[in-house]
Formats: C-alpha cells, sequence, structure tokens
C-alpha cells in the first residue's frame, strides 16, 4: 500500500517534467527488479553553476566559479547557439555527516547548459581559468557582414 509519510526518490522523467506518480501495490512489487535501462535513468541529481553572462558589442562572456575544480574534471561544449558546462567537484576531506555545525558548499557533479541569445563563431571561442573564476569569450557571428564576389568567366 503507498504509503504517503515515505519519502521516496523520483524518477529521471519525474524530476525532467515534475509529473507525480500513482503507485499501485502491483507496481511496487515490480520495482525490485530493476532493469539496466532504470539504473541509468535514475541517477544522482547534479548540481547547477551560478553564471553571469553579459555582451559586449562583439562577443558574449559568461562567468562563472569553479574553484576546486581539476582541470581534467571540467569539460565544456559549445555549439554555435548553446553552451554546457560540467564537472565533478570531490571533497578532500572525510567528515561525518552528523559532525558538521553547518554546510552550503557543494560537492559531487554539476552541469548547466545555457541557449545563446545569438550566434557565435565556435572556432574562435576562448576559455581561461584564473583563481576559480571560468570565463568563456565567444565571438558573435557578424550576420550584416557582407563580402563581394568575384564572378569569374570561362
Amino acid at each position: 500500500m503507498f504509503n504517503k509519510n515515505k519519502k521516496e526518490k523520483k524518477g529521471f522523467l519525474e524530476k525532467l517534467t515534475g509529473a507525480v506518480r500513482i503507485k499501485e501495490e502491483k507496481e511496487e512489487e515490480l520495482e525490485a527488479v530493476e532493469t539496466p535501462e532504470e539504473s541509468l535513468l535514475d541517477t544522482e541529481e547534479e548540481g547547477q553553476l551560478s553564471v553571469d553572462v553579459f555582451q559586449t558589442p562583439k562577443e558574449i562572456v559568461i562567468k562563472t566559479m569553479i574553484a576546486g575544480v581539476k582541470p581534467e574534471d571540467l569539460d565544456v561544449s559549445i555549439t554555435r547557439d548553446m553552451v554546457t558546462i560540467r564537472g565533478h567537484r570531490e571533497s578532500c576531506e572525510t567528515v561525518n555527516e552528523g559532525d558538521f555545525f553547518h554546510q552550503e558548499l557543494y560537492w559531487g557533479s554539476f552541469s548547466r547548459t545555457l541557449v545563446l541569445p545569438e550566434e557565435i563563431d565556435v572556432d574562435k571561442a576562448e576559455a581561461t581559468e584564473k583563481h576559480g573564476l571560468l570565463i568563456l569569450k565567444l565571438p558573435k557571428i557578424d550576420k550584416n557582414r557582407q563580402s563581394k564576389v568575384k564572378i569569374k568567366t570561362n
């Protein structure tokens, strides 16, 4: 029987869509058997990076704090209209949960995907990190740029 007081872990689609699961008794029996597809979808929640995004006349700039992340644990993927920053921050200390007085720092996997307001030139994008601040400089594509085409004759 479904117990409202029992806190249940939400599935991937429930997290994504905000849907509410209605359980039946037989469905609970089937939960004991987990298929490989279900274990892939039921992943640990990721933290979300805080970002500043602004523009200059020639580029879009994204800034985010990635302090404590090793470069090999960071992945930045860029398309003409989207940027995804993924990473993993590991705690180097092992502290028992009950020993904390206050805990705000995020440890574990994180990601952030941003849809860009304008198309950018992927090949000229730059990423720099200094003192834990990641700065992405993404040059805008100049859609108004014109060039003359020479006509060849045979």
